[in-house]
């Protein structure tokens, strides 16, 4: 059976074009509406009867269950409640914030109160507790973040993985084969928020398969900077570093390296992975595969548009890559230092 995936390659458009075209909620042009009607006829594609029938019913309005914690990094939870409303409303749907600590009491008022048509879920973590209850709801639900256990869930998020390989591989290929990770905070770890764990995890294995001698350190809350110190101090000799931590300690790096003597990139590369950038603050000037929402937001959105309206199918994993952005922060590993 056609899906509307399927029409919007035949038409190439987007999945939100076909949306707009076929329910006429939004103005297209008249020659983009006639491709995409060709195309679903072509395929024999129309939507489910049910969904037109329950549309007059919507609320035109997406809940987004983001908790607060003590160590939210603010910024980059802004970020993306703000790209998630963005996509919404070029949907032509408002948001509802649920920021309640206890997330799951948040997700069941707005399922069973129909206070909204669907849940985007942020902030996720490896055993996070909405998964189990997204199974239950009637309520479309899509996660932007991987919970452990995906099975039955829509999910959408940037692929950690495949962007902490490429760093590491363009580092090793460049003579590297001594890299340190700072990571995030060990109470982010500790509550397994899923992408610092999917990177650490991968930082790892690449660097084991590829025979670099690796180190992975954890900032305190109270002095960012000082794990800075500790990682030169264990590792003497580390020739690059990979950055997916807090912002603080990012922007203490150069200063830290400099007190040593050391610049960056002739003697020290660094590369950052998996950071959000901040608006408030200059760019960190690394070479980054940063935590865009801009990249998994849209998709997120346009999925549960596309459940709410029964022109998608439920269930999946999509990984969306990540983009390497150079800021000139990396060279060929220098000759070995000497250590006193």
């Amino acid at each position: 059976m056609p899906t509307i995936d399927d029409v919007a390659r035949a038409a190439g458009v987007s999945i939100s074009t076909v949306s707009y075209a076929l329910s006429g909620k939004r103005a297209i042009t008249e020659e983009t509406r006639q491709r995409v009607l060709a195309a679903a006829a072509q395929l024999g594609y129309a939507p489910r009867a049910a969904a037109r029938a329950l549309a007059a019913r919507r609320t035109q309005v997406i809940a987004v269950t983001t908790p607060l914690h003590p160590d939210t990094d603010h910024s980059a939870h802004m970020a993306f409640a703000m790209a998630v409303t963005t996509a919404a409303r070029d949907q032509g749907y408002d948001t509802l914030l649920l920021v309640q600590d206890d997330a799951l009491e948040g997700m069941r008022r707005s399922a069973a109160t129909s206070l909204a048509d669907g849940i985007v879920v942020l902030d996720v973590a490896a055993h996070d507790e909405r998964a189990e209850l997204a199974r239950s709801l009637d309520c479309p639900v899509v996660f932007i973040g991987l919970p452990l256990d995906t099975t039955g869930l829509s999910c959408v998020d940037l692929d950690f993985r495949a962007a902490a390989v490429d760093a590491i591989d363009r580092l090793h290929a460049g003579g590297h084969r001594s890299i340190g990770l700072i990571s995030q905070t060990q109470e982010v770890i500790a509550r397994e928020a899923n992408y610092p764990l999917r990177i650490e995890q991968a930082f790892i294995e690449r660097a084991e398969e590829l025979g670099i001698r690796h180190t992975v350190v954890h900032p305190d809350p109270a002095a960012p900077d000082g794990v800075v110190e500790e990682l030169l101090d264990r590792h003497p000799d580390l020739t690059a570093i990979v950055l997916s931590t807090v912002q603080e300690t990012a922007a203490s790096l150069p200063a830290v390296l400099a007190a040593r003597g050391l610049r960056v990139p002739e003697d020290v590369s660094v590369v950052a992975v998996g950071m959000t950038p901040d608006p408030s603050r200059a760019p960190l000037p690394f070479d980054a595969w940063p935590l865009d929402p801009a990249l998994t937001c849209p998709v997120a959105v346009d999925m549960l548009v596309g459940l709410i309206e029964g022109t998608a199918a439920p269930g999946g994993v999509t990984l969306v890559p990540a983009s390497h952005r150079p800021h000139g922060s990396t060279a060929p590993a220098p000759p070995p230092r000497r250590i006193t």
